[in-house]
């Protein structure tokens, strides 16, 4: 019984962990864009702020990997990571000029993009251990994600833009304090050895891998940056951009369930490819949109793009990466996933905003998605032909 205690506990206290981390990131991919706008920067200026972060990120989700790894110690590097976010964002209040605000950001983003690999490996340990499905926990991510996308985009609209970096910093803050609660899921993982580490990461399949997935992520990411952004240039309020991450974050909890259930009957590879075609119609249906709300509809496709890419992707890192390396291995997926696309994503989707427009970023977009498609196919005949 007490057992059965401690477990629900410990799973109540992820889900929280979950909902608060997510609560952040629709402040960062949502919000922060506006804010940004509001003080007047150009769609290069945006992409700019936005392409620091992922360049960080190669070197910040690396080191915070390797050092849960080899200390076993994750859960307090994420609660270090959650203060480091925390002072990033207490520097960041009075701030409006462009080249200190691209600087202070900087920092920021240094300890916010291993936040959420590392979340994400600490909900698979402990989903391992306690004999929890993963799905199960990271639902309440997108529950967070989905309601503050709306209860943030009304307060916005009541009180402004300014109040932007308050409510980060009140997600953050939670979020410290929650992870203060969560158990030691690390402790009984294998010995951490850099050469073994290496072996894993430098095998063809697991290069191949992170190739075609960086491909894939490009698309995702010139959504995240320039979404809201292009919403606001064809007339869309706060609580209609926001409404738009609440039809994406809820369209995917029902796919999280599915693939929990039915996903172990399909091979990854093809429903990677599937989720790449999914991308590439989602480019190019808002690469024609002009109304608000078309924008709002169009992000349910989040479901069979994010929704399948992410879980699947998950399944097969579990594969090709040991469990004393996980946390490694996921900071290397988002190394890929969010860094280096996010660079990509950033700076090419910025000078294609700002120079040629809207419709030619989301179709070079589409392009990706594509590519990313025909890779992941490729993938799969190979392997099926050896």
């Amino acid at each position: 019984m007490n057992d059965e205690i401690k477990t629900g506990g410990q799973v109540t206290v992820l889900r929280a962990l979950q909902f608060a981390s997510y609560a952040t990131m629709v402040m960062i991919a949502t919000y922060f864009p506006l804010y940004f706008y509001s003080l007047g920067y150009s769609k290069l200026q945006i992409g700019a702020i936005y392409s620091v972060g992922p360049v960080l990120s190669i070197v910040s989700n690396l080191l915070a990997g390797v050092v849960s790894d080899k200390t076993k110690s994750l859960r307090r590097v994420i609660s270090l990571l959650y203060l480091g976010q925390i002072l990033a964002l207490a520097l960041l209040l009075p701030v409006r000029e462009f080249g200190v605000m691209s600087l202070v950001m900087a920092g920021f983003y240094l300890f916010q993009t291993p936040v959420n690999p590392m979340l994400d490996s600490l909900t698979l340990l402990a989903a391992e251990r306690m004999r929890r499905s993963f799905p199960s926990i990271r639902m309440f991510g997108s529950l967070g994600y989905a309601l503050c996308a709306v209860l943030f985009g009304i307060a916005l609209k009541v009180w402004g833009s300014g109040l932007t970096i308050y409510l980060a910093l009140g997600t953050v803050l939670t979020a410290l304090i929650v992870s203060l609660l969560v158990a030691d899921f690390q402790a009984s993982v294998r010995k951490f050895e850099f050469r073994g580490l290496w072996n894993v990461l430098r095998r063809r399949d697991t290069v191949i891998f992170f190739v075609v997935l960086g491909v894939v992520a490009v698309p995702h990411r010139v959504n995240e940056g320039f979404l809201s952004v292009a919403m606001r240039d064809h007339g869309a309020s706060d609580s209609v951009v926001g409404a738009a991450s609440l039809a994406s974050s809820i369209s995917e909890i029902p796919i999280f369930f599915l693939l929990a259930r039915y996903g172990h009957r399909f091979k990854e590879f093809p429903l990677l490819a599937l989720a790449g075609f999914m991308y590439m119609i989602r480019m190019l249906l808002l690469s024609v949109a002009v109304h608000p709300w078309s924008f709002v509809a169009i992000q349910t496709l989040h479901s069979v793009t994010f929704g399948i890419f992410y879980i699947v992707a998950l399944r097969c890192l579990q594969s090709i990466i040991p469990e004393e390396f996980r946390s490694s291995g996921q900071a290397a997926f988002t190394i890929v996933w969010g860094g280096i696309a996010g660079v990509i994503a950033g700076t090419l989707g910025g000078w294609m905003y700002d120079t040629l427009g809207l419709t030619a970023l989301f179709r070079t977009g589409a392009a990706f998605a594509l590519a990313g498609c025909l890779g992941f196919l490729y993938f799969h005949f190979r392997r099926s032909a050896v």
